[in-house]
């Protein structure tokens, strides 16, 4: 695969809208606005909110190798209070994120994981446009929920689109991240994309493999962000 952000194609997004609002994660990943199960089911817990593209609702995989379901069980293994809800859309734009906000953030959450502007790469759209719908979920967020701690995570542009909009695709995600002051993973798919053995035969989505490689580049910075469980409690078993 190239170094492209590409989730999927537009015609498959209403059948996705659907799912994300049915359970697209596992072992502890739940959809959006669902009660908790897992470990959250046995304490008030908190919420990580995932929304993205359809790498983030897992297209081509089972529900349970998404990587926001591997994140659930690395939550869980560590005994932490949290339940993860899985919001992917597959074929979502920036543009389409900002439209599911309204309901999306009718819901409780502590954590807000934003992963959008792979279909915005993909389709060549402006780029000062997906800033802009970034940096208005951001302050949405900010808004109904001002306690909450968000994660930004980067992707990249296809080549194809030419080195000046690939680079200011690139430049785009760090700077938002610096000027909202938010946590940011740098590239989704580090250490994945491009690489035929940790891809579907698409050559765009990553397999269960190239999943886990994904799921430990959101965890390195997402756990920092998480609240550890407090002294004595006991943890769940990995």
């Amino acid at each position: 695969m190239t170094a492209s952000a590409a989730a999927c194609s537009g015609r498959e997004r209403g059948a996705a809208d659907a799912q994300a609002r049915r359970s697209v994660g596992g072992s502890g990943a739940q959809p959006a606005a669902a009660p908790s199960t897992g470990a959250a089911a046995h304490s008030p817990g908190r919420t990580i909110l995932f929304v993205g593209t359809s790498h983030t609702a897992g297209l081509g995989l089972d529900p349970d190798e998404a990587y926001p379901a591997l994140i659930a069980r690395k939550v869980d293994s560590l005994g932490l209070s949290y339940q993860v809800v899985n919001a992917g859309v597959s074929g979502e734009t920036s543009a389409d994120a900002v439209r599911r906000m309204g309901w999306l953030l009718r819901q409780p959450l502590d954590v807000f994981v934003l992963e959008t502007g792979a279909n915005d790469g993909l389709r060549g759209l402006s780029v000062d446009s997906m800033r802009a719908n970034i940096a208005q979920i951001i302050d949405q967020v900010r808004t109904t929920h001002p306690a909450a701690r968000i994660l930004l995570v980067g992707m990249e542009a296809p080549p194809n689109m030419g080195p000046g909009y690939a680079a200011a695709f690139h430049r785009a995600y760090p700077e938002i991240a610096r000027a909202k002051g938010v946590a940011l993973v740098p590239f989704l798919l580090a250490g994945v994309a491009g690489v035929d053995t940790l891809n579907q035969r698409d050559g765009i989505h990553p397999n269960p493999r190239g999943a886990q490689i994904v799921a430990d580049n959101v965890w390195k910075v997402l756990s920092g962000l998480l609240i550890p469980p407090a002294k004595g409690a006991a943890s769940a078993s990995p």
